[in-house]
């Protein structure tokens, strides 16, 4: 799991930030921009956009493609999508509690399909 750090180095924009504007449906480069104001070309934007994007759980490491194809095939809930692909289910390292943070990602999939 990504802690909160600056990413885009020209606009100031942190992790949380970026992962709030996916949360609200953002999935390209171009609508992380337009929703989270990141540049797009920093060398933080460079170096780790594309990853943040393409992720869903960092504690269990699920990619987008996998939520979106679980999706796809007919997991409809939160809970579903944990089933069959183990995001939403990891567990805080420091707390040992359930992390959960990427669930409403999770359930922004589920609504757009994408």
């Amino acid at each position: 799991m990504a802690g909160n750090r600056v990413i885009c180095t020209q606009n100031n924009v942190d992790y949380i930030t970026i992962r709030k504007a996916m949360v609200e449906g953002a999935r390209t480069k171009d609508e992380v921009a337009e929703r989270a104001e990141v540049c797009t070309v920093c060398e933080g934007c460079k170096a780790e956009l594309e990853n943040i994007l393409s992720s869903v759980c960092g504690c269990k490491k699920v990619s987008l493609e996998t939520v979106v194809n679980a999706v796809k095939a007919g997991a409809d809930t939160v809970e579903k999508v944990g089933e069959i692909t183990g995001a939403g289910t990891g567990v805080d390292e420091v707390t040992g509690e359930e992390c959960g943070k990427c669930k409403a990602l999770i359930q922004n999939i589920i609504d757009l399909g994408r």
